[in-house]
């Protein structure tokens, strides 16, 4: 049903903080579990912030998810220009060589529209994301266009489901809270 390269959309009246309106890019997906990171939920924090090494890299940097907020991952869009990559799909690769893409964007190689740096992570177990999915906590999207990175992360989630049309068009216009509207 799930395979790496998949989007959950989270349902829009999800009340957990770490995924509410969220878009998440599934990484890996396996009988062992799940991995991927929330797209569009910024940390107001930039990569410079984290430590010398990253000193003048002004890109910003994403909460990926509630797991590990110690660690640092990535996705870019540049395939095997970057040494040891995992690709997702045939537009996004997850990690690879740190130390060369720090040089290259040090280089100014590598733009902002073509990588996404994340604090942590989001995970599930074996079987979670099915239980989840059947509880009705999250859409599946299988095909959806490669300018993610390009698009607006405060709006990501509501221009994904536009994107779609027909049903997903009616509910990117749902309100946050339908006891306000």
């Amino acid at each position: 049903m799930f395979q790496k390269g998949d989007l959950l959309i989270s349902e829009p009246f999800l009340h957990d903080p770490n995924f509410s309106r969220s878009v998440i890019l599934l990484c890996e997906h396996n009988s062992e579990g799940s991995l991927g990171f929330v797209l569009n939920q910024s940390s107001q924090m930039l990569l410079e912030d984290l430590g010398e090494e990253f000193e003048n890299i002004d890109l910003p940097v994403f909460i990926g998810g509630p797991v590990d907020h110690n660690t640092l991952h990535f996705i870019h869009t540049l395939g095997d220009k970057i040494e040891n990559s995992v690709k997702v799909n045939d537009n996004y690769f997850w990690s690879g060589n740190f130390q060369q893409v720090i040089k290259l964007l040090r280089l100014n190689i590598i733009k902002e529209n073509q990588i996404r740096f994340f604090l942590g992570y989001s995970g599930w177990s074996s079987g979670q994301l099915q239980k989840e999915y059947k509880a009705e906590t999250w859409m599946q999207i299988q095909d959806y266009n490669d300018d993610l990175f390009e698009l607006d992360a405060n709006s990501l989630w509501r221009q994904v489901l536009r994107r779609r049309g027909g049903k997903y068009l009616e509910i990117s216009n749902y309100p946050t809270d339908p006891r306000l509207n």
